[in-house]
């Protein structure tokens, strides 16, 4: 049975293992959480380094793809910096294949609600997620970026791809240089809730980006929202569903009652392809094509 593990800076509580059958292929996907302590993250790659079919880096990416250009997180690097043998991925390839495809899906399969509601969409942040964001435009959603909001509680709101593509290139440079704790919550920091932005939420229709974003300012009302994201609990969907949230859409499968992070995905299908390397963003949207993978929507209330 091939392997995938994604080593998290995140939480332990959000561990899971699960075996699933890809293409044929039988597969182990796992999620090691170490609690925020990089070190932590970087031995146990060295650990098992070779010993597994492809690892995920959960909860710190290695740097963010924003129409095409690459924008390195100097700090979250060094967690690499033992892996010599099994292939890498931090759930880029599928932000750009994969989540894109979530607004066909809606489109399809909750047009009339979103028509009755309006398309306005609340991003948390579009520099990390182009594909999604790109999509959101071409669909001709709405949108408002809260970039600033979520990464450093700025509280500007951006409103076009321009703009987006402007502050990348201006900020990433010195923002991927600061310690990756200072613009992401990691360890206990993602259990932590302090409702921020408030009137963001209450605009949008559909609230999208990463969870652990989404849930550090939620407010404690949302209801009649639509929630876009991935990496989801059974616990985080409770809350939602608390919360009044009517769809969830998690841009990656469900399976045994959470979704999985892209990194984690990703890893697995590189895993399944079994070419001892990244996959390029054409074999990825081929995988799925076969696979059959599409974004699903839960209807919470």
């Amino acid at each position: 049975m091939k392997r995938a593990v994604s080593i998290s800076i995140g939480s332990s509580k959000r561990n899971k293992a699960v075996e699933v059958t890809l293409l044929g292929e039988k597969i182990s996907i796992e999620r090691i959480g170490t609690d925020g302590d990089m070190e932590v993250a970087a031995l146990k790659y060295k650990e098992l380094d070779g010993t597994v079919d492809a690892f995920g880096m959960g909860g710190g990416d290695l740097g963010v793809m924003t129409d095409g250009k690459w924008y390195p997180f100097y700090s979250v690097l060094p967690m690499a910096r033992y892996v010599k043998k099994t292939p890498l991925v931090d759930g880029t390839g599928l932000k750009n294949t994969l989540e894109n495809r979530a607004c066909a899906v809606m489109e399809a399969k909750i047009k009339d609600y979103l028509d009755a509601h309006g398309r306005r969409v609340f991003m948390a942040a579009g520099v990390d997620r182009w594909g999604l964001s790109k999509a959101f435009v071409e669909n001709g959603y709405e949108i408002i970026f809260g970039d600033l909001m979520f990464g450093l509680e700025i509280p500007i709101a951006l409103h076009t791809l321009k703009q987006l593509k402007t502050l990348a290139a201006l900020l990433l440079p010195i923002v991927g240089r600061l310690p990756y704790s200072w613009i992401y919550p990691i360890g206990e920091k993602q259990e932590k809730r302090t409702p921020k932005f408030g009137n963001y939420y209450a605009w949008a229709t559909v609230i999208a980006g990463d969870c652990h974003y989404l849930k550090r300012f939620m407010p404690d009302d949302l209801k009649g929202k639509v929630i876009v994201t991935n990496t989801t609990t059974a616990e985080d969907a409770d809350l939602f569903r608390k919360a009044g949230v009517k769809y969830l859409v998690t841009t990656t499968p469900v399976l045994e009652g959470r979704s999985f992070g892209t990194n984690m995905m990703e890893a697995a299908l590189v895993a399944v392809a079994g070419k001892g390397r990244p996959l390029t963003w054409p074999e990825l949207t081929e995988m799925l094509d076969k696979l059959g993978f599409e974004p699903q929507i839960q209807e919470l209330n």
